[in-house]
């Protein structure tokens, strides 16, 4: 991993139309030709050149996202327009949770329900009211009760890991050369060494000789372990804390999705 600058922070992201955005009228009818799953399948993997599913774990992963996708949309009868925004909602969902690889949970979910919402009220040009209510409540149930129910193990499979590295330097202490140099004028120079010296180192006797810094080094190296300790257990309480929060929300919107829910718009031709 790149340094921490190069870090990539949650963003915020502000939902668009997306029909016709990845699946134009052309692909839709592809796909409507497609009678069986292993016909659905190889019609996405050659839309999103995804023909190398079988070797490449994030290929697969993303063509049974992409698939379930279209067969949800077959399931409830969906329009091409309505097929077509659907699968730009999930994939654009997607996107957002591995852009990095930071927490963004609530970044990802705030910015499903801005697409959906810009997807089911007619305010032209800004959002269209393509999906009724009950396609709406269905939509939400399905994304939150599959996606973000892996949502970490989707931002595990296509995140680089993070890794902190830490260097120390010391005020007052010269820098320690690097090891390719030293390397170097080991195998060019060959420093003179007193009898006494290859007595000693024959006998073994040699006097260990401890470093003035010595005393210094290790307590500089207990305290940052301390505070290592003190800062993972901080961020082991932080990520338990959003753990519970998250699920806190999904049991939430599940309550919300089995009640009965109000009379809505009747389905559109």
């Amino acid at each position: 991993m790149g340094s921490g600058g190069g870090l990539r922070q949650p963003q915020c992201h502000k939902a668009q139309i997306c029909m016709w955005k990845y699946l134009d009228a052309h692909s839709m009818d592809l796909i409507d030709k497609a009678q069986t799953s292993d016909q659905l399948k190889r019609v996405l993997a050659e839309q999103f050149q995804l023909q190398d599913w079988e070797s490449d774990p994030r290929a697969a992963i993303l063509l049974d996202l992409y698939f379930y996708t279209m067969q949800f949309s077959r399931e409830h009868n969906f329009t091409r327009e309505q097929s077509s925004a659907f699968f730009a909602i999930v994939r654009d969902t997607h996107e957002a949770c591995v852009e990095t690889p930071l927490p963004n949970v609530e970044e990802c979910y705030h910015y499903l329900t801005e697409l959906l919402f810009c997807h089911a009220i007619r305010r032209p040009p800004f959002s269209i009211d393509l999906f009724s209510q009950e396609q709406l409540a269905l939509i939400s149930d399905y994304v939150v009760n599959t996606y973000f129910r892996h949502f970490k193990l989707y931002k595990y499979a296509f995140t680089p890991q993070v890794r902190l590295d830490i260097s120390l330097s010391y005020v007052g202490l010269p820098e320690p050369e690097p090891a390719a140099e030293l390397g170097e004028v080991g195998d060019s120079v060959k420093v003179p060494v007193s009898p006494v010296e290859e007595e000693e180192a024959e006998s073994g006797t040699t006097a260990p000789s401890e470093s003035p810094t010595a005393p210094l080094r290790e307590y500089i190296s207990a305290q940052l372990c301390q505070e290592l300790a003190q800062l993972r257990l901080a961020m082991e309480e932080q990520l338990r804390a959003s753990e519970e929060q998250f699920n806190t929300k999904l049991a939430l919107l599940e309550k919300t999705s089995t009640s009965p829910k109000g009379g809505g718009r009747g389905h559109r031709k």
